[in-house]
C-alpha cells in the first residue's frame, strides 16, 4: 500500500474507533502514532509521541486556552449573564419580541466574557425562557432563539473555537479576534431582524409585556453593561496596540473579573471553587486534543494527503468558491455528528492547506471555519445546544428546530454575505493590527 492509502484506511479507522465511543483525543493519538509507524518506523513513531506531546502542552500560546475558560466560567456563575439580560429588558422588554431581542443583546454581551457556547446555551435557558413564558412567548421562538443565540459564541472574542484555529493554522489570536468582531455583530443583527419580523408577522408568537420601567430604573441597571464592555475594550484594546499577548490579556481579564466580582460581592468561595473545576476540566480536554492533533497531523503530512487533495482541488473544472463551498459543507456535516471542536482540530489540517493553495485568505477562511462549526452544533444528530435547552426547558425537540430553522437561514445568509464581501472579516485587523 502507498502512502495515501495507509492515509484513508487510518481516517476511517478513526471514525469507527469514535464510533465505539472512544474519546477523540485517544482515537487521533492511537492511529497517528500507528499510522506513523508504518508508513516511517515504530522508533521515529515514539520520538514523534513524545516530542509532539511535550511540545504542544510546553507551548506558550496554549496558555491563553485556560485563561479565557476560566474568566468565562467566573461570568457564567457569578449570574453576569441574567444580570445583563435584565438590563435589557427592561429597555426594551414592552415591545413585540422586545424579551427574545434582550436576549439576543444579552448573550452578544455575555459573549465579550464567555468563551463557551454550552455555558451561553444553559445560562439562558434557565434566565430567558422562563422570563418570556410569563409573557406567553411561543415556545418556538423562546427556544429557538435561546439554542441557536450560543453561536455567537463562536465568533465573538474571546472565542474558544477562535483560539484552538489560531494555534492550530499559526495565525495571529489577535487578529481572528478582530476579525469576528464584525460577523458576529452582523449576526447579532440578523437574529434581531428574524425576531423583529417574525414577531410583526404574528403577534402571538412574541407579545409585548405590559411592564414598564421608569427611566431611573433603567439608568440604575446601566452599570451592569458598563463593567463587561469595559474589560472586554482593554482586553483587545490592548492587543490590537500590542501592549500585550492574548495570554497576558486573558489573565488581565480574569483578574479585572475577580477583582470586581468580589467588590460586589458576587464570587463566593464555592462558585470560584466551582469555576476552577470547571475550567481545568475544560482546558484539559481542549489542550489534550491539541496535543493529540499534533501527531495525528504529522501523520496525515507523511500520507502526502493534504497536498493530493490540494493538487486534485486546483485542478477541478470548478469554481474555487464551489470548492469552498464543498468544504464548509464537511465542516457543517462533521460537526454535526461529533464534538465541534473535535472535528475542527481533526478537519483543519486536512483541509486548511487546500484553502490557501486556492487563494482564500487565511483569516477568512478561519472566521469561516468557525462559522460553519456553529451551524453544525445545532444539527442533529449531537446538537450539544439544542439538547440542553431541550433538556431545561422540557420542550420537544421538534418544536425547538421550528424556532431554530429561521435563525439557521440567518446563519446562511451570513455566510452568503462574507463570500460576497470578504473584507468584512479582513478589513478590521487589517487597520488595527498591521
Amino acid at each position: 500500500m502507498n502512502e495515501v492509502t495507509i492515509g484513508i484506511f487510518g481516517l476511517i479507522f478513526l471514525i469507527a474507533l469514535f464510533c465505539t465511543g472512544m474519546e477523540m483525543f485517544i482515537t487521533m493519538a492511537v492511529v497517528g502514532f500507528v499510522g506513523y509507524a508504518i508508513i516511517v518506523s515504530p522508533a521515529a513513531a515514539m520520538a514523534a509521541l513524545a516530542n509532539d506531546f511535550y511540545d504542544s502542552l510546553e507551548s506558550y500560546s496554549l496558555t491563553v486556552v485556560p485563561l479565557f475558560i476560566l474568566m468565562g466560567q467566573i461570568a457564567f456563575n457569578t449570574g453576569l449573564a441574567q444580570k445583563l439580560y435584565n438590563v435589557f429588558n427592561k429597555f426594551i422588554g414592552h415591545i413585540a419580541g422586545g424579551l427574545a431581542l434582550a436576549t439576543v443583546i444579552g448573550a452578544a454581551l455575555f459573549k465579550t466574557m464567555c468563551g463557551s457556547l454550552l455555558a451561553t446555551s444553559a445560562t439562558f435557558a434557565s434566565v430567558a425562557v422562563p422570563e418570556m413564558d410569563k409573557f406567553n412567548y411561543h415556545k418556538r421562538l423562546s427556544c429557538g432563539i435561546v439554542a441557536t443565540v450560543s453561536v455567537l459564541g463562536s465568533l465573538l472574542p474571546p472565542s474558544t473555537i477562535l483560539i484552538v484555529l489560531g494555534i492550530l493554522t499559526q495565525e495571529s489570536i489577535g487578529k481572528l479576534f478582530l476579525a469576528g468582531i464584525i460577523p458576529g455583530l452582523l449576526l447579532t443583527l440578523l437574529y434581531m431582524l428574524v425576531i423583529f419580523g417574525w414577531s410583526r408577522i404574528n403577534p402571538c408568537i412574541g407579545p409585548a409585556s405590559n411592564m414598564k420601567f421608569s427611566w431611573k430604573e433603567k439608568f440604575i441597571t446601566l452599570p451592569e453593561v458598563i463593567w463587561p464592555l469595559l474589560i472586554f475594550a482593554v482586553m483587545i484594546g490592548g492587543l490590537m496596540n500590542g501592549f500585550f499577548t492574548p495570554t497576558e490579556a486573558g489573565s488581565i481579564g480574569v483578574a479585572v473579573l475577580i477583582l470586581l466580582s468580589l467588590l460586589k460581592r458576587d464570587l463566593s468561595l464555592s462558585n470560584f471553587r466551582k469555576s476552577l473545576q470547571e475550567s481545568l476540566r475544560t482546558a484539559c480536554m481542549i489542550l489534550m486534543l491539541v496535543a493529540a492533533s499534533t501527531i495525528f497531523a504529522h501523520f496525515i503530512a507523511v500520507t502526502n494527503i493534504p497536498c493530493q487533495i490540494a493538487q486534485w482541488s486546483t485542478n477541478l473544472p470548478f469554481h474555487r468558491h464551489f470548492i469552498m463551498i464543498i468544504i464548509l459543507a464537511i465542516y457543517i456535516f462533521g460537526g454535526s455528528f461529533m464534538d465541534d471542536l473535535a472535528f475542527m482540530i481533526l478537519a483543519t489540517p486536512i483541509f486548511f492547506p487546500v484553502t490557501l493553495s486556492l487563494g482564500y485568505n487565511p483569516i477568512w477562511t478561519s472566521i469561516m471555519i468557525a462559522t460553519t462549526i456553529g451551524i453544525g452544533c445545532v444539527i442533529p444528530p449531537i446538537a450539544a445546544p439544542v439538547f440542553i435547552v431541550k433538556n431545561i426547558t422540557k420542550v420537544p425537540l421538534g418544536e425547538i428546530y421550528r424556532g431554530v430553522l429561521p435563525f439557521l437561514i440567518s446563519l446562511m445568509v451570513l455566510i452568503v454575505i462574507m463570500f460576497i464581501f470578504p473584507d468584512i472579516v479582513t478589513w478590521l485587523p487589517s487597520v488595527l493590527m498591521k
